[in-house]
């Protein structure tokens, strides 16, 4: 008889069990990533439609956001969502914007809605984006979006077809949740979910900037009916704005050039109050600020994805592209996008075989109104289009089509479109008469986008 080997007749340990195993995916219609007012847009409006929508936000509402200056277009979106009244009530009415000269601190340039070509709104709102944002995501929730918040995209599978097929995500609490969406739309700002997931997201090869900025109480406001205008001011090193809020509050920030901002030494307050102490007609306004919020600062602000769609998914607002918020154009440019995917995620639900061409009507016309901002954007600190702003003139009402421009009027207006492209013909006149001018502002715009940023206190990991 073989006697048995005395280890091997103990008892052998159970295989050590998973703490959690994977969850089975939820199957949904639709999936937003984000619950900005990209991502609740687009989800308030499937939700309508009557497809299922959960939309995950990483954050909690209300939290602090930059970007409290909306657009005129912006109302009659905010009017579909079934939200202008309540935004009506939180906002400080905004008649337009003011652009003081930089040579003459007493020469202010109004430029006001009212003289847009054709508006739809001839006004706006300056809003706290804490309570504009929250004010959506709970709009979304009435109109029957399974909004979350606190919960981080972690993940996403792709299927044979190429489609997203599993999205995997986790609460503050640890809990790992996981979805299979028919369509996934990315509203996830500046994370950029899928533009990382798949290295879409770039360095904007044409402008850079960086910005520091807090909120401030007590400072002064414009007289009569512009004290809600948005100011938009030119110093030697970028732009600075002065955007009126509920409560006698400012927002008061500076966009520079990314080697002014890196001269910074100490704290950032210190730099921030050097900064507008420097520029008399904006300082003049300060005497009696109190800050009543942290400085933050943030760089490398733009940037571009190299696709917007894909089989089965599409990015909206931030997540797909951010330019240089000189004409307050992000949240208007996030809810258009927003708005426009909600119509091409149904049509492609309704009918797969469309998708294609609904996809690409997007992007065509979302890159157009992109084209638009982005080229005043990128010269508006040059002595050219400085001379322009300090003399503007309406022959062929090329003043009035600017206007319609800084209301947001850029996607589909002929008139305006036509007009905007005979003021890029009298832009290059005036360059050449300021050829020398014009050449050092161009060297300097080119150097800026090969400065790299540190110590982004908001966005970390940016490109």
């Amino acid at each position: 008889m073989t006697q048995a080997d005395p280890a091997s007749a103990q008892p052998r340990p159970d295989p050590p069990v998973a703490a959690s195993s994977a969850p089975v995916p939820a199957a949904v219609d639709v999936l937003v990533i984000g619950g900005g007012p990209a991502g609740t847009t687009a989800a308030t409006l499937l939700a309508r439609k009557g497809w299922q929508v959960v939309l995950l936000e990483k954050g909690v509402h209300p939290r602090f956001h930059i970007g409290e200056s909306l657009l005129p277009m912006n109302l009659p979106i905010l009017q579909r969502l079934g939200v202008l009244e309540q935004v009506k009530e939180i906002g400080v009415f905004k008649p337009g914007a003011d652009f003081p000269l930089q040579d003459n601190a007493n020469s202010i340039n109004v430029f006001r809605f009212e003289r847009a070509l054709n508006p739809v709104f001839p006004h706006a709102y300056q809003v706290k984006r804490e309570e504009f944002d929250h004010l959506l995501f709970q709009n979304a929730l009435d109109n029957g979006v399974d909004a979350r918040m606190q919960v981080t995209v972690e993940k996403v599978e792709f299927g044979a077809d190429g489609r997203p097929a599993t999205v995997q995500a986790r609460t503050a609490e640890g809990e790992t949740l996981a979805f299979a969406p028919r369509y996934l739309v990315d509203a996830s700002g500046r994370d950029t979910f899928m533009g990382g997931k798949l290295k879409l997201k770039k360095k904007n090869a044409l402008h850079q900037s960086a910005a520091i900025f807090s909120h401030f109480r007590g400072v002064t406001r414009r007289e009569g009916a512009d004290a809600g205008n948005i100011t938009v001011e030119r110093f030697p090193h970028g732009w600075m704005w002065l955007i009126p809020l509920r409560g006698d509050v400012m927002s008061v920030g500076a966009v520079c050039f990314p080697e002014y901002l890196k001269q910074r030494r100490g704290d950032n307050e210190s730099f921030l109050m050097q900064t507008l102490e420097a520029t008399p007609s904006v300082w003049s306004r300060m005497q009696q600020a109190e800050r009543i919020a942290p400085v933050h600062v943030t760089g490398n602000y733009s940037y571009t994805c190299a696709q917007m769609t894909g089989p089965g998914w599409v990015m909206v607002g931030d997540a797909y592209a951010f330019i240089d918020p000189v004409f307050s154009s992000g949240v208007y440019l996030g809810m258009n996008s927003g708005e426009h995917a909600a119509s091409v995620v149904d049509g492609a639900l309704r009918d797969p075989t469309s998708e294609a061409a609904l996809q690409q009507a997007m992007e065509k016309r979302l890159k157009r109104g992109l084209k638009h901002f982005s080229w005043f954007i990128y010269r508006f600190t040059t002595p050219v289009m400085q001379r322009l702003f300090a003399n503007p003139r309406n022959d062929f009402q090329i003043e009035q089509a600017v206007i319609s421009m800084l209301a947001g009027d850029v996607f589909d207006n002929r008139p305006v479109l036509r007009r905007l492209r005979l003021f890029r013909l009298i832009y290059a006149f005036n360059a050449l008469q300021l050829a020398p001018r014009a050449f050092q502002g161009w060297l300097r715009r080119k150097r800026q986008v090969r400065e790299s940023f540190g110590g982004d206190t908001l966005q970390e990991g940016n490109p």
